[in-house]
């Protein structure tokens, strides 16, 4: 159908109370012989499907509302409302409604609302009950009227009967008269009584009389009423904001005089709602229903109007992005269109998302682009920093907010899958120095970057540096105290007390440990060129458990990736010590603290993690082994035990002329050599990954080398598979490598050929001559020095998976 007065949306009134959209259609009245009799069918207008069917039940109560709303209840519990485009629609099917029941279509319910545990006695009642008889609206009936009011509200029945009565004998615009009366004689009991009557006829919940409260000509003085609370020693001066301090700005003329008065209406409904009505007690609670579902609909279709008009919206955007726009203009623009959206939250996801893309066709990122001095993901992540919340309340959401922008799931997916890498890339090179500085802030002592990281963030983040029990003469905002600064010095570390900058750790913390699961080679180098993991360890001396946890927690995701470049990065810096510490401070204390860095040897134990387990077992099984109430580490000493024998036996079965003395470096040699190999580039980034500890690069310094990573991997690829080890001789092997650490650094290394002497008597050998055997090197490549044994297994694995990065150790 294209009539546009049968066109409605279908709502139903979810457990909260709060009407669901389900679906705009249109709507026709027609027997249906499976429910055996008229019915109210709605069938989408997207693919025609039903999304209503609902038969004309003679005793249901149907009420008509706003002149474009049909709200009745089809069950216990399942109240359904049609919202017309158009009134005309509304008033016709409201006919074929008031026909089925037999019932005058001037009528506004068609059924009396009877409250199934009254209806007996209501039975039994003598029929002059049936009626309501109102007193005379006079100011000596005042007390009288408002003890009827108040005597009604406990029972359904009676509130329906008195809100017919009101309604059809224009009770309250007399009502408001009196008002007015009772004002110019201050009469202040009177205005007393006008305020129980007035809220009274609130909580009556009847949506009729609501159209009648808040038209234009009444409003004001419901407000009046209202202000004369006879719990307060003065009254308020409700009316006096409204009208003079609460100005209407239309940042664009609003020709439709209709919607101009919409807009009115809900403001000032809206501010009687959370302003001057009481909070509700629990008796209370379901009596302003009607007004919560006044104010939805109004927002809708005020939502709605605007979307629908183009012209004006463009007419916005353009004064918004005109250069000759001044800056009052253009603030004004913004909160305009700040409102605007936050009134399209009352819209089901389906509109909303059509709403959102209505506004992208008409360049709302862009224009916002424009009216801002810097990136909009930073001011995110600046308020969260600066959340004065002592609970953090704020900084939660906009957390919740930054992990959804940055999730690769959320990212759009497109042919050449360029712009997941390049907003990553972005995040990395202009953000994450923001999200971080906080965590690197309080985790070093370094004087340029708490100067660098005061210099943008000195005015809001000084209240976080600052104890929250400090008085006036605390440190001043342009310095942080050191009593909140944790020193580089692992054995004199000092972690921030304050609970509030824990916190903001903890929720930093989270968003790294979902990087760290979801970003892959980025966080990783990240990490790895501001020695972060190491930063984020100095919080395992924290006095709040929560944060040491949090710094734990991000740790264990990092081992559970089992990457080797993490592996190396960690055994290298000797970065399981603060946790050990940890532990063993902890004491015999059985608390989560310690079950959770029990939980990560025993991740490392049962995943059999090589490079690990022998760091651990070399360097701290003498401070652990003590510990025998769990088998964690007693069975990583058997693991690294078992593959220390593993290794002697694949030794030993290396033909003699490889395990003479010409032919074999001693322990040193392997070490130095099995070094340099752990020192070359990681292919996947490009460049040398661990960076100095000392030495921390300025975050606008970080290097973007995941482009270079990409325009290389296929050419690396097809040369790692010509550059498998090659038997030349009995006694040789031959390995060439694609990346080395000169390449990393920007330099060509020649073709070296290097001939091994016999190892020196004292049984030590040169890093740089004492090679094992002839090899040849070239394409500036490092020489391969050992023939590990499980070289041909890891190839074979390379050839079935092209994905997997190639490991430059066993």
């Amino acid at each position: 159908m294209s009539d546009t007065r049968r066109r409605v949306k279908v709502y139903t009134l979810n457990e909260d109370r709060q009407w669901d959209d389900r679906g705009t259609g249109h709507v026709s009245s027609t027997y249906v012989e499976e429910l055996k009799g008229m019915s109210l069918l709605v069938r989408a207008e997207s693919d025609g499907s039903l999304l209503l069917e609902s038969k004309i039940n003679p005793n249901t109560a149907y009420q008509k509302q706003q002149d474009t709303l049909i709200v009745w209840s089809e069950a216990e519990n399942y109240d359904l409302a049609l919202s017309f485009q158009e009134k005309a629609g509304c008033d016709e099917i409201w006919e074929k409604i008031c026909q089925v029941q037999g019932k005058d279509p001037s009528v506004e319910v068609t059924q009396d609302l009877i409250d199934e545990s009254e209806e007996e006695r209501f039975e039994e009642m003598p029929e002059t009950s049936h009626l309501i008889d109102l007193p005379t609206c006079e100011l000596n009936k005042l007390e009288e009227i408002a003890d009827l009011v108040t005597s009604v509200l406990s029972s359904p029945i009676r509130r329906e009967k008195l809100a017919l009565a009101l309604e059809n004998e224009g009770y309250i615009k007399k009502l408001l008269q009196l008002f007015q009366a009772c004002e110019n004689l201050e009469n202040t009991e009177g205005l007393h009584h006008l305020y129980e009557i007035i809220r009274g006829i609130l909580f009556l919940n009847k949506a009729t009389l609501f159209e009648v409260m808040f038209s234009d000509e009444c409003i004001m003085d419901v407000v009046g009423c209202l202000e004369y609370d006879p719990a307060l020693a003065q009254p308020k001066r409700h009316r006096e904001f409204l009208t003079k301090t609460a100005k209407f700005k239309e940042v664009i003329p609003i020709t439709d005089s209709e919607l101009r008065q919409k807009i009115h209406q809900t403001y000032r409904v809206q501010y009687i709602q959370d302003i001057i009505l009481p909070t509700p007690s629990v008796f209370e609670e379901n009596f302003l229903s009607t007004l919560t579902s006044f104010i939805f609909f109004n927002k809708v279709e005020i939502v709605s109007m605007l979307q629908e008009d183009e012209k004006f919206l463009s007419e916005v955007f353009a004064q918004l992005t005109d250069e000759a726009t001044d800056d009052d203009k253009r603030r004004e623009l913004v909160n305009f269109f700040k409102e605007f959206c936050a009134f399209s939250q009352t819209l089901q996801p389906q509109n909303r998302d059509a709403f959102f893309k209505t506004l992208a066709k008409l360049g709302i990122l862009p224009a916002l682009e424009i009216v801002m001095d810097i990136l909009l993901i930073n001011v995110v992540i600046e308020q969260m920093i600066c959340d004065t919340d002592p609970e953090l309340g704020g900084a939660v959401q906009l957390m919740g907010l930054l992990r959804t922008l940055i999730d690769p799931e959320n990212m759009m997916a497109t042919t050449n899958k360029t712009e997941k890498s390049e907003f990553l890339n972005f995040f990395y090179n202009h953000c994450m120095h923001v999200l971080t500085a906080p965590l690197l802030t309080n985790t070093s002592e370094d004087k340029c970057e708490k100067d660098f990281f005061l210099k943008h963030y000195r005015y809001s983040w000084s209240f976080v540096c600052t104890p929250s029990h400090s008085h006036s003469h605390s440190t001043p905002s342009s310095s942080i105290s050191q009593d909140n600064i944790v020193g580089s010095n692992k054995n004199n570390t000092i972690c921030p007390d304050n609970y509030q900058t824990a916190q903001l750790l903890a929720l930093i913390l989270e968003l790294l440990t979902f990087c760290v699961e979801h970003h892959t080679y980025h966080i990783k180098n990240y990490i790895m060129n501001k020695d972060l993991l190491r930063r984020v360890l100095v919080l395992m001396n924290s006095k709040h458990t929560f944060l040491a946890l949090c710094a734990l927690r991000f740790m264990r995701r990092i081992i559970g990736l089992k990457d080797e470049f993490y592996n190396r990065y960690i055994t290298k810096g000797n970065l399981f010590e603060p946790v050990i510490n940890a532990l063993l401070d902890n004491g015999t204390r059985y608390n989560l603290l310690n079950s959770a860095v029990i939980e990560l040897f025993e991740f490392i134990r049962v995943e059999d993690i090589k490079s690990l387990t022998a760091h651990i077992v070399e360097n701290f099984y003498k401070a652990l082994e003590s510990i025998e109430y769990v088998q964690t580490f007693k069975g990583l000493k058997t693991k690294y035990e078992q593959e220390k024998d593993r290794q002697n036996q694949k030794l030993n079965s290396v033909p003699s002329i490889l395990r003479s003395n010409r032919f074999r470096r001693d322990a040193k040699a392997l070490e130095e050599d099995e070094e340099m190999w752990f020192n070359e580039d990681e292919e996947e980034e490009g460049k040398a990954v661990v960076a100095p500890v000392e030495k921390s690069k300025p975050e606008d310094d970080f290097p973007d080398n995941y482009e270079k990573f990409m325009e290389t991997k296929k050419a690396k690829e097809s040369e790692d598979k010509e550059n498998l080890p090659k038997r030349t001789s009995p006694g040789g092997f031959k390995f060439t490598f694609s990346h080395s650490a000169s390449a990393a650094n920007g330099t060509n290394s020649k073709s070296v050929v290097a001939q091994t002497p016999p190892a020196t008597s004292n049984g030590s050998s040169s890093k740089t001559t004492n090679l094992a055997t002839s090899v040849t090197a070239t394409k500036g490549s490092l020489v391969g020095l050992v023939d590990y044994p499980d070289d041909e297994e890891e190839d074979e694995e390379e050839e079935t998976s092209p994905r997997k990065r190639p490991r430059l150790g066993s």
